[in-house]
């Protein structure tokens, strides 16, 4: 059974009191699931941070941005290939605007800061990077959980297991972004990629399930997902028999997916499934 999370005043935060419907088709519901939850405060980022956001003025993509975010190196890491490939994106792909944000690799205040991220910029896509190390290719999710089960400590020393990301939630969100669509370009682009079933149950997921949780309740019309990378090949240096890819591929396989993820407001029909 999920567990109520215990904080201590250092890292308590102030929750919002309101809370929107998820939209039609973005989440997965069990009426079951939510009969078993514990009562416990719902989890989303300051009320200061929830700000209404203005209609862009005019039409067209010059009004279009895209927020692109990666992790820095935790779990004894240097380095993190998400955070070195935002800083090689540059300012714009394909005519589009393209802004980066740093994340911490801690639970809570990484939503926290793609939250504030998107109150200031008011993307149009966010597409979120972390590092899924020895998977064999770039991971395009599909579905986050509600769920927060740590193997390793974050990096504030936190290790939740069996505890809910947000207790009034849903049980879990799909990506609001065109999945196979970027992952078919991604692949073009000289990239291996997958649609990946399954984000983990660490940061990564914890950002991913929060991130569409607040989308859901401020009312931002944001499309969102992630995206899991390699290792990079620097980082392979020192393991033995592990995957891992160029930084500048995983650059061509990201621009390639920011484009595809633009052009296409609604996802290809193609069979993408893994079989376990």
């Amino acid at each position: 059974m999920l567990r109520r999370k215990a904080r201590s005043p250092k890292t308590r935060r102030t929750h919002a009191t309101h809370k929107s419907p998820a939209p039609a088709g973005s989440a997965a519901t069990s009426q079951g699931a939510q009969g078993r939850r514990r009562a416990r405060p719902d989890v989303t980022v300051p009320p200061e941070l929830i700000l209404r956001p203005e209609s862009p003025k005019g039409n067209g993509r010059n009004h279009e941005l895209v927020l692109v975010t990666g992790f820095e190196p935790f779990g004894g890491e240097k380095t993190n290939p998400s955070w070195e490939i935002c800083k090689q994106l540059g300012g714009e792909v394909a005519g589009t605007r393209v802004e980066t944000c740093l994340v911490p690799c801690e639970f809570g205040r990484a939503i926290e800061v793609v939250a504030a991220a998107i109150e200031r910029l008011h993307p149009t896509l966010v597409i979120c990077l972390g590092l899924a190390g020895g998977r064999l290719r770039m991971g395009v999710e599909r579905v986050a959980i509600n769920v927060d089960d740590a193997r390793i400590p974050d990096n504030a020393g936190a290790q939740p297991v069996d505890e809910w990301i947000a207790a009034n939630g849903p049980p879990a969100y799909f990506a609001t972004l065109p999945v196979k669509a970027m992952a078919l370009a991604m692949r073009e682009a000289g990239a291996s990629t997958e649609v990946s079933n399954s984000a983990g149950t660490f940061v990564c997921n914890h950002l991913m399930y929060g991130l569409l949780h607040y989308l859901a309740q401020s009312g931002h019309r944001a499309r969102a997902g992630f995206i899991h990378v390699p290792y990079g090949d620097a980082q392979a240096l020192d393991k033995r028999d592990v995957a891992s890819m160029s930084i500048a591929t995983m650059v061509k396989g990201v621009r390639a997916a920011i484009a595809a993820a633009r052009d296409n407001r609604h996802d290809m029909k193609a069979a993408e499934g893994a079989i376990a």
